[in-house]
């Protein structure tokens, strides 16, 4: 397995920065019945012992069989015995727990390992390939992703996806899982925003039957039902600051416990999260934990916005008007260059929902429906004062008219966010700075259907 430190984030435009280190150790039997023996591994976890699943395996009687493990977290490598028969020695000096330094002789049973961290830089080129999976593209900032996820993918490395809503992060993330070594595993997702705040330790670790009102029976989380996959956080910057330390605990240790329960479970997990936040500002604030976005971002990967890589839209259409059904569908020049010209708030999703509005109308109004209704509402303007004809009654007051305009601009405005949102409630309040109740309370009043 490989994991990997990206160096240089995408964000940046100068090619000889992008480059990624593989950060790995090697360890070296220098004494027992594999004397010789090297095994290079770069997990955030290495555990050593006699039985198979142990990342180094020492078939030996004096090593037990999980006997101690190796974790690397911010400050470096953590060496910790696992309750073993014989105990864990560091530098002949028996530990519980201490950091290894390069060089470090570690003693497990009888058996001696030389521990030596090292780091691999590699060049990322841009893909000449235009599809990633079920990620297309051929800008070259879509390219240089790919180039990346073509090295990252098959490791074990955590993955950060940072981007606007919409640019298509969940896409990537189940790219990375079809391209990995997990790919006959589990694919779990947990929108952390889409949660309510009470409920998203349980979504995420589990429970015990009786762990709090409700729990009426034993619950799974999302980390045990990822065993063996790939679990993905979207939008992790919505997480408390409260549960994560519980996630940086996961993350480090790879072991969760239920809600209400005594029992800790080893998980294997490759995690890929995504947030619309900028997590570093976020860090800046106070309302992130450091810790752990040093720990999610050991390949941070930026997907930028539809508008600065138009030239993408030509494919994107092709590409959605087959998963539509109407793979001979063309688009007219004009419908083109509204698209190339318009900034797409919304961003690939939105461009998808033009284009089966599109196709939608051409097919009820015939083909040279793009040609008129400002190209078949493909790449609507926003609306101006002039667009919008206001009438007055004169038998009301200045109140009555204001609150009347006031209504519609709330409707409208509410269905211009649900649509946005695709009808998630949670998403459609965090893009308003909104309170949930509050946004429920308008929609009902406007007697909105979602």
């Amino acid at each position: 397995m490989e994991d990997l430190d990206f160096t240089a984030s995408t964000r940046q435009a100068r090619d000889d920065d992008r480059a990624i280190h593989l950060r790995q150790c090697k360890l070296v039997v220098l004494k027992g019945s594999q004397r010789g023996r090297e095994c290079i591994i770069s997990g955030d976890v290495i555990r050593i012992g006699k039985t198979e699943g142990n990342d180094l395996v020492i078939p030996e009687d004096t090593v037990s069989r999980v006997h101690c493990e190796i974790i690397r977290d911010t400050r470096g490598y953590l060496l910790r015995d696992l309750q073993s028969t014989n105990g864990t020695f560091l530098d002949g000096a028996e530990v519980r727990e201490a950091y290894v330094r390069a060089g470090s002789v570690i003693t497990v049973g009888t058996v001696q390992i030389k521990f030596q961290p090292f780091e691999e830089r590699i060049e990322i080129l841009p893909s000449e390939a235009e599809r990633l999976g079920s990620v297309i593209g051929r800008s070259l900032v879509m390219r240089e992703i790919f180039g990346l996820l073509e090295r990252v993918a098959p490791t074990e490395a955590t993955i950060l996806l940072e981007g606007e809503t919409g640019t298509g992060k969940d896409l990537v993330s189940r790219t990375v899982h079809a391209l990995s070594r997990r790919a006959e595993g589990p694919f779990v997702v947990v929108d952390c925003g889409a949660v309510a705040g009470t409920l998203i330790e349980s979504e995420l670790f589990g429970h015990e039957k009786g762990a709090y009102t409700g729990a009426t029976s034993t619950r799974q989380g999302a980390f045990e039902l990822a065993h063996g996959g790939t679990i993905f956080l979207d939008e992790l910057g919505e997480l408390s600051l409260d549960l994560q330390p519980k996630l940086l605990r996961v993350l480090e240790q790879r072991e969760i416990r239920r809600v209400g329960g005594n029992r800790t479970f080893r998980v294997d997990i490759r995690v890929v999260a995504a947030t619309k936040k900028d997590l570093k500002q976020e860090v800046q604030k106070g309302k992130f934990r450091e810790d752990l976005y040093f720990r999610l971002s050991v390949v941070p990967i930026y997907i930028p916005p539809l508008r600065q890589r138009k030239e993408d839209i030509p494919l994107l259409v092709e590409e959605f008007a087959r998963k539509l059904g109407h793979p001979d569908f063309k688009v007219p020049r004009e419908a083109v260059d509204v698209l190339l010209a318009h900034d797409w708030p919304g961003n690939v999703r939105e461009l998808r929902n033009v284009l089966e509005r599109g196709i939608y109308l051409s097919k009820q109004m015939g083909d040279d429906a793009f040609k008129f209704i400002n190209i078949s509402g493909l790449a609507p303007r926003p609306a101006s004062s002039d667009d919008m004809i206001m009438d007055f009654d004169p038998g009301s007051s200045y109140r009555a008219n204001k609150e009347r305009w006031n209504d519609e601009f709330e409707k409208r405005y509410l269905k211009w966010l649900l649509a946005r949102s695709e009808g998630n409630i949670s998403r459609a309040a965090r893009e308003a700075d909104m309170d949930r109740k509050y946004l429920h309370k308008l929609i009902k009043k406007h007697e909105i259907n979602i």
